[in-house]
């Protein structure tokens, strides 16, 4: 048998509840130091699962003895089907069939890992109550862990961590090391976690709370207690944005919660906005959400309160985004960005936003226009600037954003490069859209989904630099004339060249109006006109 390493995180004594067979490989490979957990599911190949790749060996089957060794070499399972190894920061989740009998196991491999809260250090000491969103196993609870020690080791707080899984503080009476002089209360059922975060701050005077995965209604009622009993709360939850949150509706009460409210006609008129909007209920649970976007890079949003109200008023958030280097320091490659602009009328009307950008500008002098017409045309490597009407702000933002496009979202039509709208606003205001300004090219959604939103931006970015949308009907009009003299001529059916709906439509009215025949023939984006003559009976 292969040597096993020295490790310092405990790895030995989760290797030796494994399977022999499984035990074996698994020292055996170079990527030890890199294994993220071990799956083991009845009459399956065993997994191992590293940073960046998996190992499936075929030649290990896993069998009932391999479950059953596993299962009496560690702790008893608790109500949420969890169990871990004394002293150590390992957890073992179980599948069970429908007879209760234990068919899969997940071995994940919990390591103390210091440094881990270096990239957001400010913010833990600065005494504010701090969220962490993220999809399982980018170091939500590692990074949870070392908050708890920072805190009761060098900050010389009151710390007292519920640990409904005994993930933070490792299996057993004694906590792991890594904790430092952080206090732990264990649950005895996962569903008492709620009754025990607020025993914990009735009976232990505690300065700091953490908790792990806060799942259901009830546990943000309690969070939200603890927080108004000024008490500093530092918690996880899943999710990937804050966003994602808001339309959570068992976990929304952290960011305050969201009412529709009625306004009436002379506030809607005055807002700009329907007469039935949405609305924050309360303050904020937690002061700071953190999106832990991957292991190293996450972005802050230090005002969740202004955050979450400018969301409601379809403003995209600007949060500020950090990463850990190569060489292990801690960059901002992105500041936090105000949404709106700072005017008394606006910090009357929306306190928390403090104000809200103009959407339209006065009214330019004859002389003014051109000049700011000529410093509207972008350079070719300058950001595309769009002007959303009618449609999602945050869908277009997120667009923007997962895609990385080079565009950037605008208030004022007099800088806007395109703009993109829905159809039904366009078709009840037409009038409206035109008196917003000058004319741009209009890109024209059917529903206010992320999909057509997003297929709309790309038109957009693909057609930059290309003539305009009048100049290419005023094109599509000349060709269809021309092919509308050939068929009357020559009796034969010629086609057009592809063109989108809209200038297909126009065509068609021109060759019925000639009384010939028009049919759209071909798929997207090679759809096409084809002008025939008109078969006599």
């Amino acid at each position: 048998m292969s040597k096993l390493p020295i490790l310092s995180d405990g790895l030995p004594q989760l290797l030796d509840v494994l399977p022999r067979g499984v035990r074996e490989k698994l020292i055996a490979s170079p990527h030890l130091a890199d294994l993220i957990e071990v799956v083991l599911d009845y009459g399956r190949p065993a997994e191992a699962r590293y940073r960046g790749h998996v190992d499936r060996w075929h030649q290990l089957v896993v069998t009932e003895l391999d479950i059953d060794h596993v299962v009496k070499s560690i702790g008893a399972f608790s109500g949420d089907n969890r169990a871990g190894i004394e002293r150590t920061l390992h957890r073992i989740s179980a599948i069970r069939n429908r007879q209760g009998k234990v068919v899969g196991l997940t071995c994940r491999v919990g390591r103390p890992v210091e440094g881990t809260i270096d990239i957001i250090d400010d913010i833990v000491r600065s005494g504010k109550s701090i969220l962490l969103l993220g999809k399982p196993g980018v170091g939500k609870t590692t990074k949870l862990r070392e908050v708890a020690r920072v805190l009761a080791d060098e900050v010389n707080m009151r710390v007292v961590i519920v640990d409904t899984s005994n993930e933070i503080g490792g299996d057993g009476d004694v906590p792991h090391p890594a904790v430092g002089n952080a206090r732990r209360m264990q649950v005895p059922d996962p569903s008492m976690q709620h009754g025990v975060m607020i025993e914990a701050v009735e009976n232990h005077m505690p300065e700091v709370i953490v908790i792990d995965e806060i799942g259901n209604e009830a546990e943000a009622q309690a969070s939200r207690t603890i927080a108004e009993r000024g008490v500093q709360l530092v918690a996880t939850a899943h999710g990937g944005t804050l966003e994602n949150l808001m339309l959570n509706p068992s976990l929304c009460d952290l960011v305050g919660g969201i009412q529709a409210v009625t306004l009436s006609d002379d506030e809607a008129k005055r807002r700009g906005t329907q007469k039935t909007v949405l609305e924050r209920k309360a303050p904020p649970t937690f002061d700071v959400v953190i999106e832990l976007l991957d292991y190293d890079r996450l972005a802050v949003h230090h005002s969740v309160q202004k955050t979450v109200d400018s969301l409601l008023r379809g403003l995209p958030p600007r949060p500020e985004v950090r990463v850990r280097t190569g060489t292990g320091g801690v960059e901002v490659v992105q500041e936090e960005r105000p949404t709106v602009q700072e005017t008394e009328e606006m910090r009357e009307r929306f306190p928390s936003l403090g104000g809200r950008e103009e959407v339209f500008a006065e009214r330019e002098s004859a002389d003014a226009k051109p000049r700011r017409e000529r410093e509207r045309k972008p350079r070719s490597d300058s950001p595309l600037r769009v002007f959303p009407y009618g449609i999602a702000r945050t869908r277009l933002e997120r667009a923007i954003r997962e895609r990385k496009l080079n565009a950037v979202i605008t208030n004022d039509i007099f800088h806007a490069d395109a703009v993109i709208a829905i159809r039904t606003t366009v078709q009840n205001k037409p009038a409206k859209l035109r008196d917003l300004g000058r004319n741009v090219p209009t890109f024209v959604v059917k529903s206010n989904t992320f999909s057509q939103i997003a297929g709309a931006l790309d038109d957009a970015l693909k057609g930059r630099g290309t003539p305009g949308r009048d100049e290419r009907v005023g094109e599509a009009i000349q060709e269809v004339n021309s092919a509308i003299e050939q068929v009357k001529s020559t009796g034969r059916p010629i086609e057009l060249a592809p063109a989108d709906a809209r200038i297909r439509k126009q065509q068609h009215q021109v060759v019925e109006r000639n009384r010939l025949r028009a049919e759209s023939v071909g798929q997207d984006p090679e759809r096409r006109v084809r002008v025939s003559p008109v078969r006599s009976s």
